[in-house]
């Protein structure tokens, strides 16, 4: 079976955790069942937080997914290296050097300025996370939505000076932690951007296309701003499987509340499942995956409620295993 999900950030890099548990893919592998050895897993991965930090270029979402699926991740921060360090950051801070709410760890350099040193050098930002993944060994196939620029960044009133300006998502994000009056958010780059011919053949290929629980607006919208893919979702011959990741009004992690608020939507499991919308009308799903303690009445689409704390892969593959079901797809 191949299955391709749609992921962004550290939620979405636990999804594919419980995926690779349920299929027996990656660190899982030793638990596969006789017959399942063909299993195929692509993660399409959200671009729109990558940015350029100090000459570098960071791409957190695809940093994170690799080094989540290829153990190497801080398990308490959920992103980052494991047994990070800090001296590289703390000698740019001696020089006052900015940005300094930006955290590059040591290791984590090593990564960036691979990635740096390759598109200087003219390669696309597909090949160079696929030569990355080479030492990782991530058990996932792992696609950036696009080659192209499509950053996410934000219209915010500033708190300096009260203008109105559009600062790049990070730094809404990580410095004002979304605290800031906020009016919109914009694709930078999409209008000249296309997805990533990898990317719409993963999904045109796919048995199952799953959406993983991650931010509607800046991880799964970002990759939904890319053109191509909307269209490439919308043609799939597969069902596509959406997970909420509103439950009992709020996010389990990050500000997604904070930014459904921007475009209007509610912080409920109804609303973004109605904001996704179903492909028999004009949206992207075919089922979508609520909270047990959640309910949601969205036309066109077939609604399951169920356990959706990821607390471990395991309960994450029972997350997965229902949503598949409720797809029609047997693993």
């Amino acid at each position: 079976m191949k299955v391709t999900v749609l992921v962004g950030g550290v939620g979405g890099a636990r999804f594919l955790l419980g995926v690779q548990q349920l299929l027996g893919l990656g660190q899982f592998q030793a638990q596969q069942r006789p017959g399942t050895d063909n299993h195929e897993l692509t993660a399409v991965v959200n671009v729109g937080d990558d940015a350029w930090i100090h000459g570098l270029r960071v791409c957190p979402d695809l940093d994170t997914c690799m080094y989540t699926l290829g153990g190497g991740v801080d398990p308490r921060r959920g992103w980052g290296h494991r047994d990070e360090t800090w001296h590289a950051l703390e000698e740019l801070a001696a020089y006052g050097v900015q940005p300094d709410w930006f955290q590059l760890g040591d290791r984590d350099l090593g990564t960036h300025l691979v990635r740096t040193q390759m598109l200087h050098a003219g390669y696309p930002l597909s090949q160079i996370t696929a030569a990355l993944c080479d030492r990782w060994q991530p058990g996932a196939r792992l696609l950036p939505a696009t080659d192209d620029r499509c950053e996410t960044h934000v219209v915010i009133t500033d708190p300096a000076d009260d203008s109105r300006r559009a600062i790049h998502f990070q730094e809404w994000w990580v410095r004002y932690r979304a605290q800031v009056p906020t009016h919109s958010f914009a694709f930078v780059g999409a209008e000249k951007a296309s997805a990533a011919t990898e990317a719409v053949q993963a999904i045109a290929d796919a048995d199952v296309i799953l959406l993983a629980p991650s931010n509607p607006v800046v991880s799964v919208g970002a990759i939904l701003a890319v053109p191509g893919v909307r269209g490439a979702l919308r043609a799939a011959t597969a069902p596509v499987v959406g997970y909420s990741p509103i439950i009992g009004g709020k996010p389990l992690r990050g500000m997604a509340d904070a930014c459904l608020s921007v475009i209007g939507v509610e912080s409920t499991a109804e609303a973004v499942g109605r904001h996704f919308g179903a492909r028999e009308a004009t949206g992207i799903l075919d089922c979508w995956l609520i909270d047990e303690g959640d309910k949601a009445d969205v036309e066109g689409l077939a609604v399951r409620a169920i356990p959706l704390l990821m607390s471990d892969p395991k309960a994450t593959a029972e997350m997965v295993r229902a949503g598949l079901e409720l797809a029609g797809v047997k693993p």
